[in-house]
């Protein structure tokens, strides 16, 4: 093995390897856009799960994984004729000096720096405003959706997780105006579909059930927002401290010699305020 570090380009030549019709791997071999789209998510969301971890040995890992996943794609978009990998990166960069001009003014990667900063808002204003060009160009390369207005929605992937998808529509509203004023107004919007439910409840149909509880989490969503908290990965923390605590309890069952079975809820309940006073303290 060489000492030198290996490169993307040495990436790049051991994915058309993988992928060479007679002497690379058979399972890489057959493998498509569609088929490897599950693990794009799932790599995905290791990279996550490593940051919110700390674990950033292991992130360097998991951002390697995702990035072959970027490598893969590329391969199969080259011997399909669609894209390679340096259009995949001409692209990126393109948008991104397209979509900072106060950093790139002139339009280039090289133009030098505007002298008179600008603030936060005024980037997001400029963003939205980019985007939203962006999305109308796209629609004019389809002349049959043309007689449509382009709607600032249009673009919002629809494979995103549910919690993080309902806060981009609710963002991408709020900056036409379409939004709460307050947070303690979404409280109230969150009562009312809570009222909602509970009567839906009572009347016992699943169909009118189902809407008035994706009412409430998309309610519960637009509240994390106003209060600046990402709902995915406020739910996420809640998952891995509900599991910490229920692993509490776990554990000083089969301490005791015990199941689930042997004990009552008051009892499994009562090891739960245990392990959450543990925490606490």
């Amino acid at each position: 093995m060489s000492d030198a570090s290996y490169t993307i380009n040495d990436l790049l030549y051991l994915m058309s390897r993988l992928r060479d019709p007679e002497t690379g791997c058979p399972w890489d071999r057959k493998q498509t856009f569609s088929t490897i789209l599950p693990y794009t998510l799932e790599e995905a969301y290791e990279v996550a799960d490593a940051i919110e971890q700390q674990d950033y040995a292991h992130l360097k890992e998991e951002l390697g994984d995702l990035l072959f996943q970027v490598i893969f794609y590329a391969q199969m978009g080259q011997e399909a004729a669609y894209f390679n990998f340096d259009d995949i990166v001409h692209t990126l960069v393109a948008k991104l000096v397209r979509r900072h001009p106060h950093v790139f003014p002139d339009g280039t990667l090289q133009s030098n720096n505007q002298d008179n900063p600008i603030s936060e808002a005024e980037i997001k204003g400029r963003w939205e405003a980019i985007k939203q060009q962006e999305r109308e160009e796209k629609a004019a390369a389809y002349p049959e959706k043309a007689s449509a207005p382009v709607s600032i929605l249009a673009d919002i992937p629809r494979a995103l997780p549910s919690l993080n998808r309902a806060e981009k529509i609710q963002k991408r509203a709020a900056n036409v105006g379409f939004d709460w004023p307050e947070a303690i107004q979404v409280l109230d919007k969150i009562e009312e579909e809570i009222y909602e439910l509970r009567r839906e409840i009572e009347n016992g149909e699943q169909d009118k059930i189902k809407d008035e509880m994706g009412d409430l989490l998309f309610a519960c969503v637009n509240l994390a927002r106003h209060l600046k908290v990402p709902s995915e990965a406020a739910l996420r923390s809640t998952n891995a401290k509900f599991e910490r605590r229920f692993g509490y309890i776990e554990s000083k069952l089969a301490l005791q010699g015990k199941g689930f079975d042997d004990v009552t809820l008051d009892e499994m309940e009562a090891l739960w305020d245990e392990a959450k006073a543990l925490e606490k303290s």
